[in-house]
């Protein structure tokens, strides 16, 4: 397995080109879900360009050294949204899909959420790697060699806030 080094502007230029794809299909949606951590940003700039609302779902799977050790997926019991209902159509926006666990797990989640009354469910990221047991329905790259991808934010997970 390769290391894929990604520049903040090969990320916005990514986060474009999902956009950009997204928008081809002429697929309409409600609003935007994206799972936090890593869909955070990808979710913010899509909804900006979209002006669709922007719904949060808190997960984490990764922990131990640099953040690289795959561990149980925990998922948060709400959706944090500014909107009285969540929409039914719903982009859900993740950074990647590597193991695919957590793209399959979300889906079966909201099914599992009746409360929200979800017609369809359209799942978009920038990296797709070939070991995933999930296919995002949107991505701008699929990894064949499936590498450890260093975003541009990962030096924050190093830093102290003593050494600003």
């Amino acid at each position: 397995m390769s290391d894929l080094y990604v520049s903040w502007d090969e990320y916005h230029a990514s986060i474009e080109k999902l956009a950009a794809q997204i928008y081809q299909s002429q697929w309409e949606f409600d609003q935007i879900l994206c799972l936090a951590r890593g869909g955070l940003r990808v979710g913010d700039v899509l909804s900006r360009i979209y002006d669709k609302p922007l719904a949060i779902l808190s997960t984490s799977s990764y922990g131990g050294k640099d953040f690289q050790e795959r561990g149980n997926l925990t998922i948060a019991s709400n959706i944090t949204m500014t909107t009285t209902t969540l929409g039914k159509r719903i982009l859900l926006v993740d950074d990647l899909v590597d193991s695919g666990v957590t793209l399959a797990r979300i889906l079966e989640w909201l099914t599992q959420h009746g409360e929200y009354e979800i017609t369809e469910v359209r799942s978009a990221v920038l990296w797709f790697k070939a070991c995933s047991v999930a296919k995002p329905d949107y991505y701008v790259d699929f990894l064949a060699d499936n590498p450890w991808i260093h975003q541009p934010f990962e030096k924050y997970e190093k830093l102290d806030p003593s050494e600003l």
